[in-house]
């Protein structure tokens, strides 16, 4: 059966910066970058609020007239087509955008699950593929050549903050389920590796199937095992049925770590995400000092203006499509090309060399992020905190957290 595709959506700020040489930005060929965003499914706020974020760099670089290459500066295109947070559908989707859509190159679609089911047709047409949140290190491993991480660190190291912090807070026993995907999987083995070499006893590691929704025997497992901590990996929406389950069945730990409970969507379940830790990129005290694209409170600013009736509020999510965005530019420019092999020249030369709303960008010769490292965070009565690391703090974290059946 043809998967039915929607017509794809241009995103072109207009503007009459004239290039180098003489020749109009409106007037020269635009770069056309594809990548594909879940309408539905499992992936859809997170691919959506992503999205958001690209689109404001394609709006800033619009209005600085594009990106020059040879001396024409070029508008940036991005071709859209729904993936449906399917993986099946997703291969046929990138085939549609580079074969028939003929963009340049592209972004990778939201999670490691749709990104790994991308890879092989980008590589298989020789096209360049940022990523900008697929974190498993299994896509690193395959022998592409032209996949790069832009912003999204690799999944092994993804869980190491979150287990640093909980160190220093004197935990000794820590328990682990996760989502069985390769983004939860990557994150929750290195999470247990960080905890074993810090002494740490890991009394649980147990994974669960795709479409879980009852969670009270995971839940009772994990108390069982005589944990201080429960760390459950996956996306955001069965983070969210989790905590629910976690408050209606009064399972108290000394702490939980979910890596989305900071989401402003998240946030928005109300008592069930008190006192719950996560991570995040993405927050009003953390600023790095940006040498390539807008900074945080640009990028705010900028949401601001382009969403005005967006449903949740700019998060993580957005912050890691902006950057790589702000990535690509730098690529393109000392790449000067669009060719695939030149474009990964370019992003491999340009490690250690750029710092974005996220953070520093670090990549070895396969890709892999290895900087834009989390903070961590809890969500108190008045709302998140950082609590780790040190250098960025703004509250002592409350733990154990306090009982169920004490909170107002």
């Amino acid at each position: 059966m043809a998967i039915k595709l929607p017509r794809r959506a241009l995103i072109v700020t207009a503007g009459s910066a004239i290039a180098a040489g003489g020749a109009r930005a409106q007037d020269a060929k635009p770069i056309r970058i594809g990548m594909t965003v879940s309408s539905t499914g499992a992936f859809a706020l997170a691919a959506q609020s992503g999205l958001r974020g690209a689109e404001i760099w394609v709006d800033d670089v619009n209005s600085r007239g594009g990106i020059p290459i040879g001396g024409v500066r070029r508008k940036v295109e991005l071709v859209k087509l729904d993936d449906r947070s399917d993986k099946t559908t997703v291969p046929k989707v990138y085939e549609t955008l580079i074969k028939d859509e003929k963009v340049d190159l592209l972004f990778g679609p939201f999670g490691s699950t749709l990104t790994a089911a991308a890879v092989n047709t980008t590589e298989t047409n020789n096209k360049f593929m940022v990523i900008w949140s697929a974190s498993a290190d299994s896509i690193y491993q395959q022998g592409y050549k032209y996949v790069v991480s832009a912003t999204q660190q690799a999944g092994t190291l993804l869980g190491r903050p979150g287990v640093k912090a909980f160190a220093k807070l004197g935990v000794k026993k820590i328990a682990f389920a996760y989502l069985d995907e390769p983004f939860p999987a990557a994150l929750t083995n290195g999470a247990i590796e960080e905890a074993k070499s810090l002494g740490m006893e890991v009394t649980m590691n147990e994974k669960f199937a795709k479409g879980t929704k009852d969670f009270n025997i995971l839940i009772q497992k994990a108390k069982a095992s005589g944990a201080d901590v429960f760390m459950p990996t996956a996306y955001e929406g069965d983070q969210m049925i989790i905590a629910r389950q976690l408050r209606e069945t009064n399972a108290d730990f000394k702490g939980v770590y979910f890596v989305y409970a900071s989401q402003p969507q998240f946030l928005a379940i109300g008592k069930d995400a008190q006192y719950l830790f996560s991570q995040t990129l993405l927050n009003d005290k953390i600023n790095w000092k940006v040498t390539s694209g807008l900074n945080r409170a640009q990028v705010m600013e900028r949401y601001a203006k382009l969403f005005p009736n967006a449903q949740y509020a700019a998060d993580f999510q957005t912050a890691l499509a902006y950057g790589a965005g702000a990535v690509v530019e730098q690529i393109i420019t000392e790449a000067q090309s669009l060719d695939a092999a030149k474009l990964k020249d370019a992003a491999v030369k340009l490690s250690d060399k750029i710092v974005t709303i996220t953070g520093p960008y670090q990549i070895d010769a396969t890709g892999k992020q290895f900087k834009n490292e989390f903070a961590v965070l809890q969500n108190m009565p008045g709302g998140p905190e950082v609590i780790y690391p040190p250098e960025v703090v703004t509250a002592k974290a409350v733990y154990p957290v306090p009982p169920f059946k004490d909170r107002k």
